[in-house]
């Protein structure tokens, strides 16, 4: 009978993914109708990247020929076009298309100052996310938001769907271990919209904002959809398979191991070295996005996720499990920092708290790992019901 469900809910969940695939996934950039008229006579800033496209057309591009006066533009880690290292901090210019001044949100500062808005009336949101805790566009969204508040400007939040938004998985954040890849208390997958997890985090108190900012909902799309998109929202995600093995092969990030960054496969190929009895083989090495990173030049042995599925609706636990088991060294498997301080480990940043590791490290089963997860995540699940705009999984 448990096969029989299993094979029915995945039949259920072709036969919408089909119906789905004959309306056209439209993100919030594309419903000009409803927030042109709010630019008006305007002067406008827009936090935004490369992947801010409205069909083969920037955003910026599109806006500027409908005579919007953008005063500026802000841009998060990555930059503008999306190129520059993970953690690199990316410096202020002009953009050479258009001669709009540019302001890194990912250098000096995090969020708009006083004076970056002094001369600003509305500010636009719109960024193609992927629905992970630890990826840092969400974080970049809350100093923006609050910005907003403090500054009372008018906030636009154009959404995009989110293409690991038909789950919800993970460990939730313990604010202790709170940083830049992980600020509030959410699951590592939170099942949400950039737009619904905007509103979440102001309705629910957790940071002060605009009470009436508008988000421009995306058309044809809902918490059922595989949307997918041919834009790398980052360098090192150059694929959807990358985008979908993303929530479970980023925790090897604080690890010792190479989560493929310096390959065309990053987050999908993932190995160290020292692991034995595994045929497959890379060798990490500088490149646009990548120019540095664990093991380069070295010969490293491990697991290629480049043509396997990632599972559709859940982090792979039982890979980390795999990997951690594989490790010769087993009291070297975690990068240790300075301080040793368990809320200064990348991994429990990366896992938001510590009880990963430890479970990891005493040999608790995936099973047991999971229900850990549970209390949690039913809290979780009830507060986003309440921030929810599109039909949601469940």
């Amino acid at each position: 009978m448990k096969r029989i469900c299993l094979v029915l809910s995945f039949v259920i969940a072709f036969a919408h993914a089909k119906a789905q695939s004959t309306q056209l996934i439209l993100p919030g950039a594309f419903q000009m109708e409803q927030y042109l008229p709010l630019l008006e006579n305007k002067r406008v800033a827009i936090f935004t990247n490369h992947t801010a496209m409205l069909g083969k057309v920037h955003l910026i591009d599109t806006l500027v020929k409908r005579g919007v006066h953008i005063q500026k533009l802000f841009t998060p880690e990555h930059g503008l076009r999306g190129t520059a290292d993970a953690g690199e901090k990316t410096k202020d210019g002009v953009d050479p298309q258009t001669g709009i001044q540019i302001i890194s949100l990912y250098g000096k500062k995090y969020g708009p100052s006083k004076e970056d808005l002094e001369d600003v009336d509305v500010m636009i949101f719109d960024i193609q996310d992927v629905g992970t805790r630890f990826y840092t566009y969400i974080s970049s969204l809350q100093y923006y938001i609050e910005a907003a508040a403090t500054h009372q400007k008018e906030l636009i939040i154009l959404d995009r769907p989110n293409p690991n938004g038909h789950y919800v998985d993970g460990p939730i954040l313990d604010k202790a271990y709170a940083s830049f890849v992980g600020k509030m208390p959410i699951p590592t997958v939170y099942g949400m919209t950039i737009g619904e997890y905007g509103k979440m985090i102001v309705g629910e108190g957790w940071i002060q904002g605009p009470k009436d900012f508008k988000v421009i909902g995306c058309k044809n799309y809902d918490h059922q959809s595989m949307y997918t998109f041919t834009i790398a929202p980052s360098p090192n995600l150059p694929n959807m398979n990358s985008i979908y093995w993303y929530p479970t092969t980023c925790l090897i990030e604080g690890t010792v191991l190479s989560e493929g960054r310096g390959t065309a496969h990053a987050f999908a190929y993932l190995g160290h070295p020292s692991i034995q009895g595994k045929q497959f083989s890379f060798i990490p090495a500088p490149r646009q996005g990548a120019m540095s990173s664990k093991l380069y030049g070295q010969t490293c042995y491990g697991w290629d996720l480049s043509n396997q599925q990632a599972p559709h609706n859940k982090i792979d636990i039982e890979l980390i499990m795999e990997i951690y088991k594989a490790f010769p060294q087993k009291d070297s498997f975690f990068i240790r920092p300075t301080s040793g301080l368990a809320t200064d480990f990348f991994f429990n940043k990366l896992a938001g708290n510590a009880n990963l590791m430890e479970q990891l490290k005493s040999g608790k089963t995936a099973a047991e790992i999971r229900a850990s997860w549970q209390p949690g995540l039913i809290a979780f699940k009830k507060i986003r019901k309440k921030y929810i705009l599109y039909k949601d999984f469940e």
